[in-house]
């Protein structure tokens, strides 16, 4: 095989908890500006010092209610202040942390909330906090609450907590439908983070090389993907001064008077902005784009308006970060070079592997001991001088313009149960929501079908829910090469053979 190796990537300086990068600010710069939020329309800053500060005074909290080393604290809502105070605090004391995505549906929070083992929760809003307390059972605080014990005094941070501790568990969807949760340490966390600062060079520290005026961003990722986490703590890593704003809708607004001099965004929002006019984000100058594939002319058109995007490579086996394209070193069409500590093999049939310091030891509730060798991503591509390309996927995973993971055999399983329906292929790779073409036995009209529809949807989050289907004439068979002996859907054959009714699913 084909093997990329990069240079040797940063690791925790010293055998400590991600809440060590706390410090470290604190001792380097305590006033420097770090994490902002808007106020009745103000953005205001916390610095090192006073994030750590309310850190520290909700470690005493979540203390004094009992939470302990080990335990796990899942965290339902979107992306703000309280969540990142809330995710500190936990791992402060060595605590797990169990991002919820504010969009799963009850079936989904129930199964996370019943496998993780998680007994402590916090939710952005009352109803949020019902939602976990239907699907689970333990101590419910809101992000109010959360907000309300920075005027406590700062508890000292004396727990043991080390690199190759346990710091998360984020479930990703498998191919069976139930979401896995996927096991990352604070040594993956910070190989992963510390490591794309290192490789974007000046991008997370200066607003343009040949400026000295520091660097800024807006964080609208969900704090609930890994993705949004890593980026976040990257920005504390390098002291990036990050405004926090709670999704897309929000970001457009906050764009003129924050003036970000880069962002960190997935295709799905690089599409609907385009759409807007994609001159709104001429002054961030440079855009790091990961989740999913980009269409070349949508890379092309910002860069026309004035704006790179830096296409990354990742997943959550691998604490987001992979590969990335560097300013002084953008190949477009490339997902960039390995990130610094990481090596990227092509295998002799075409699937990436992965290997690193940000390569998850494996599965909850599996263990964090041990080398996890290398990680078969699943996706094809191919080295080019260096530089990472995607070609395609292999496991049965779709992941929609958003960042979206969907495991689609759920959905199709559910659908294919109704008496008329005799097969059915949800589509979405690469497009902005999930369509589904059905074939069926005999005379049936989409009103009939919607109810089915509808069930399957109530499975899954909004994200991954069926927008629109369509009943497609014939079926899919094994003579037509559309199923595999075995009955397994090819995907590709059968969206070759469906090309005209796929883009009538999405107006085009």
């Amino acid at each position: 095989m084909k093997t990329s190796f990069s240079r040797n990537g940063f690791a925790l300086a010293v055998d400590r908890g991600l809440y060590s990068v706390l410090e470290e600010g604190v001792r380097r710069d305590p006033d420097r500006p770090v994490l902002s939020r808007l106020s009745d329309g103000v953005w205001q800053d916390a610095t090192y010092a006073e994030f750590t500060h309310h850190v520290r005074a909700a470690a005493g909290a979540l203390a004094e209610h009992g939470v302990r080393q080990g335990d796990r604290v899942a965290i339902l809502g979107r992306t703000s202040y309280a969540w990142a105070v809330a995710d500190f605090a936990a791992l402060a004391l060595g605590a797990v942390t169990v991002p919820v995505y504010p969009t799963a549906s009850e079936h989904q929070i129930r199964h996370v909330l019943t496998d993780s083992g998680a007994q402590w929760f916090a939710a952005e809003t009352d109803d949020d906090a019902a939602r976990l307390r239907e699907a689970g059972s333990g101590k419910v605080w809101t992000f109010a609450e959360i907000e309300s014990w920075r005027t406590r005094p700062a508890a000292d941070i004396d727990t043991p907590v080390r690199a190759a501790d346990l710091a998360t568990i984020v479930y990703t969807s498998g191919t069976t439908g139930l979401p896995k949760g996927c096991l990352l340490t604070h040594a993956n966390m910070y190989a992963s983070s510390a490591n794309t600062v290192l490789q974007t060079d000046w991008l997370f520290h200066r607003a343009a090389p040949e400026d000295a005026a520091p660097a800024a961003t807006l964080l609208a990722l969900p704090l609930s993907h890994v993705f949004g986490r890593t980026i976040l703590l990257s920005c504390l890593i390098a002291g990036t001064r990050t405004g926090l704003v709670a999704g897309i809708p929000d970001l457009l607004p906050a764009l003129p008077r924050f003036r970000p001099t880069f962002l960190a965004l997935v295709p799905y929002a690089l599409e609907k902005v385009r759409k807007l006019g994609g001159d709104l984000l001429a002054p961030a100058r440079y855009v790091i784009c990961g989740g999913a594939s980009l269409d070349d002319t949508t890379a092309g058109f910002y860069a026309d308006a004035g704006t790179e995007i830096l296409n990354c490579y990742g997943l959550t086996e691998a604490a987001t970060a992979v590969t990335v394209n560097a300013p002084a070193t953008n190949r477009r069409g490339t997902v960039g070079p390995p990130i610094p500590g990481t090596t990227v093999a092509v295998a002799d049939d075409g699937e990436v592997l992965v290997r690193g310091a940000n390569v998850s030891p494996g599965y909850w509730p599996g263990s964090v001991e041990g080398d996890p060798g290398w990680l078969h991503t699943g996706d094809l591509g191919e080295l080019d001088d260096g530089h990472l390309r995607i070609t395609g996927r292999r496991k049965e995973i779709l992941v929609t313009s958003g960042g979206k993971n969907v495991a689609p055999t759920l959905l199709e399983d559910r659908i294919r149960l109704h008496p008329k329906v005799s097969n059915c292929m949800v589509v979405g790779d690469g497009r902005p929501f999930v369509t589904a073409l059905i074939t069926v036995d005999g005379a049936v009209s989409p009103e009939e079908l919607q109810p089915v529809v509808d069930e399957a949807n109530s499975l899954v989050s909004r994200a991954e829910s069926i927008r629109a289907f369509r009943i497609v004439q014939g079926d899919f068979t094994v003579e037509a090469g559309q199923l595999t002996p075995s009955m397994k859907l090819r995907r590709a054959v059968i969206e070759e053979a469906y090309t005209a009714d796929i883009a009538k699913l999405y107006g085009s």
